[in-house]
């Protein structure tokens, strides 16, 4: 047993009406086709685990948490976002045209890498199947990835004194040095060395290693889709954006310590407990659970990706 495929072609929806929301809503349709693609990639676990993703994945489509976009204002529900698209024939190379506007914007950290994290996996669920690379949905999906152009990096807290800062409020000048990667298996080790030291520092802010994981996770799709130069030219935004990250002091005295999770994930129990569903959790932790395992997949020191797996449940508490 995987996840069953209709929710594929459900979170293909979400991400092609999030431009009507607004791009951030956009969490909603990615979060469905990353679990999809997670029960994929991993299609040997106990029953019990898909059915506790697919649970949550039934909260996301019912609109439990709508704090992406005032529906009133938009004039649609999250519930809204999954609609069915009208019947069209598909039409190939439209998934280059996708890369196409993630290419304007992929250079720069906008709005903690959501560019890079929808669009990689609005295109593995194109590439992969090609019968729902309709006219009408990829102009969608190009309009969600076209609202990040001019978008931020986004913003982090500071404790009390300080408060809520944007990007361009913070200066990296006395910032730790970090060196500039070189190629795709640098960020990935990289990244998997910061969650191993770094998960257990209650930092705030540009969407933490949920999304420092999942932005370089989609960076490392979008190269084994085939598109290396994309891939390639969006390596300084990440490397800006964890440079962000660990500039971020360490607020555990103000909003108490990281807690790690009991179980792993892939145990049926893990499911069956009271998960948090507060601070974006519920569509952060599919995300983050298909995109960690993306990443690990890049390493081949097997000693280190145990070290992983246990800061790993830092983020799946």
């Amino acid at each position: 047993m995987m996840i069953e495929f209709d929710y594929l072609y459900q979170g293909i929806c979400g991400l092609a009406n999030a431009h009507r929301a607004g791009g951030l809503s956009g969490h909603l349709g990615a979060a469905v086709v990353a679990g999809y693609f997670f029960g994929e990639d991993h299609s040997e676990l106990p029953e019990g685990v898909y059915q506790g993703v697919e649970g949550e994945l039934d909260r996301i489509i019912q609109g439990e948490e709508a704090i992406w976009f005032n529906a009133r204002k938009a004039g649609m529900t999250p519930n809204d976002l999954f609609n069915k698209f009208p019947q069209q024939k598909p039409q190939e190379n439209l998934v280059e045209s996708i890369a196409q506007s993630l290419n304007k914007n992929v250079s720069k950290t906008r709005q903690s890498g959501h560019n890079v994290i929808f669009a990689a996996l609005a295109m593995r669920a194109l590439v992969d199947h090609p019968e729902y690379a309709t006219p009408k949905i990829v102009a969608g999906i190009r309009k969600l990835i076209a609202g990040f152009d001019n978008a931020h990096a986004g913003r982090a807290y500071f404790g009390k004194e300080k408060g809520w800062l944007t990007e361009k409020e913070i200066s990296l000048k006395n910032a730790e040095p970090l060196p500039n990667y070189r190629n795709l298996t640098q960020m990935a080790e990289t990244m998997i060395s910061t969650l191993i030291s770094e998960a257990t520092v209650r930092r705030q802010g540009f969407g933490g290693l949920w999304h420092l994981i999942n932005h370089a996770a989609g960076i490392i799709e979008l190269d084994n889709l085939g598109f290396h130069e994309l891939a390639i030219k969006a390596l300084p935004a990440h490397h800006h954006h964890l440079q962000l990250w660990l500039f971020l002091p360490d607020l555990a005295s103000e909003l108490g310590p990281v807690v790690k999770s009991e179980y792993h994930p892939f145990e049926p129990v893990y499911w069956k407990g009271m998960l948090k569903r507060d601070e974006a959790r519920l569509t952060h932790r599919i995300k983050t659970l298909y995109g960690f395992y993306t990443l690990l997949k890049f390493l081949d020191d097997q000693s280190k990706q145990k070290q992983a797996e246990d800061a790993f449940l830092y983020l799946m508490a």
